[in-house]
């Protein structure tokens, strides 16, 4: 599966690059706590998050992931939207709960 099939299927807003959405995805994690997520963040991954700062942005490049998916409506601050858009970080918000989108992604997944 690739962002533009997370997309569409989870019904999702692309806030960030749109053009970089044929990226291929290999996992999830779910974590808010930036410091925990850099160690658990896998390459490939779709990482679901509240944090929508310029420091999840510096973490999302550090581990590679895939996208980061802004849960429950988070915000993204215009000085992260800039940082993604420069590090070509897509960053997509979705209407449900990390729990509910984690569910359809592994299902996706399999």
């Amino acid at each position: 599966m690739n962002i533009r099939q997370l997309v569409e299927a989870c019904d999702l807003q692309v806030l960030t690059c749109p053009e970089q959405t044929d990226r291929e995805i290999t996992g999830c994690y779910i974590g808010d706590l930036l410091s925990w997520a850099m160690g658990k963040v896998r390459c490939g991954d779709v990482w679901l998050t509240v944090m929508g700062n310029i420091n999840a942005i510096a973490v999302s490049v550090l581990a590679d992931a895939a996208c980061i998916v802004l849960v429950d409506n988070a915000a993204l601050d215009q000085e992260a939207a800039e940082k993604a858009a420069q590090q070509e970080v897509v960053v997509l918000r979705a209407k449900q709960n990390a729990y509910e989108l984690a569910i359809k992604i592994a299902e996706m997944l399999q």
